[in-house]
């Protein structure tokens, strides 16, 4: 009893006091140091501790899982610059050149397409012969000029990209711009040419047909007169044929002359042949062929009708 009282009485003394302060001290100290310790690990490592919700499963970041963004592995991301490639490596390869342009027309070709790009052609001054439905020497040296003057390649062959720039440049052609130099198609016969032996002149169309009993032996492109000189319509008949006929009244040549309405007759005219439907006649009926014209003055005989129309 007596050893338990003095050690009982001695842990009252201020001697006593202080020493477990010291050690309660030291404990902290240590428990500070572990939760520094642990932190710092935890800062390293990329590591996160997590607590526990009530279904047992971790509420926050798993150890070992990283935050978004940073490296897989979960070290640190590095702040060095990144390494030049190296010189060796070779380059991505360059994308493939693109197909050149599709040719639409070239030389050899003919048609309607044809004509209207040479009448486009004449419309920007590279042209100056009327369209003639097929695509010539002429025509291919027009294109390479107009290509070479906007920095395309000098072919001479209509590619899209050629054909897109002169449609901007130029306007829907007409039929006469089509047609300037004759070789339009004729339209169907007056029914008044149906019978007999007939110059069949159709002012529409402007085409003239040779007919006999209704059958078309010759079809030429044909000019008439302007608005102050007509030519007159209506049903004739050839009264007088002159093969070296010269205009009195205008002192101009006429071969090939066939007379069917006072002065007015069909015949050859080199004006027509030169600058085709750009001008007209004084009323006469104009044939620019004259191949064609001096074989139908050889079949041709007076008294055979003449017609006229619309």
């Amino acid at each position: 009893m007596t050893d338990m009282s003095s050690r009982t009485a001695g842990r009252g003394t201020p001697a006593a006091r202080g020493a477990r302060a010291v050690r309660r001290s030291l404990a902290v100290r240590r428990s500070l140091a572990v939760l520094a310790g642990a932190a710092a690990l935890a800062t390293v490592c990329g590591c996160t501790t997590g607590t526990t919700g009530a279904d047992g499963g971790a509420t926050g970041p798993r150890a070992g899982r990283t935050a978004p963004g940073g490296p897989a592995d979960g070290k640190a991301a590095s702040t060095a610059p990144a390494r030049p490639a190296d010189a060796g490596t070779p380059s991505p390869k360059a994308s493939a050149p693109a197909p050149p342009p599709r040719v639409l027309w070239s030389p050899g070709d003919s048609g309607r397409d044809i004509r209207e790009l040479q009448a486009r052609l004449r419309q920007v001054a590279w042209l100056f012969e009327g369209p003639s439905g097929s695509y010539d020497a002429r025509t291919e040296d027009a294109v390479k000029g107009f290509q070479g003057k906007r920095g395309l390649p000098r072919t001479g062959r209509t590619d899209s990209v050629t054909w897109r720039r002169l449609l901007a440049m130029t306007h829907e052609p007409d039929r006469w711009e089509l047609y300037l130099m004759g070789g339009q198609p004729a339209a169907a016969p007056d029914t008044r040419c149906l019978t007999g032996r007939v110059l069949c002149v159709d002012k529409t169309s402007r085409t003239l047909r040779w007919m006999i009993d209704g059958r078309t032996l010759t079809t030429v492109s044909v000019r008439f007169g302007s608005q102050y000189t007509p030519t007159r319509e209506g049903v004739f008949r050839v009264y007088w044929k002159s093969r070296h006929h010269v205009s009195t009244l205008y002192d101009s040549p006429m071969p090939y002359a066939m007379f069917f309405s006072g002065g007015q007759a069909v015949h050859f005219s080199s004006d027509f042949a030169a600058r085709g439907y750009a001008g007209a006649s004084h009323g006469c009926v104009n044939v620019r062929d004259e191949a064609a014209i001096a074989e139908l003055f050889a079949q041709v005989r007076n008294g055979d009708k003449v017609v006229v129309s619309w």
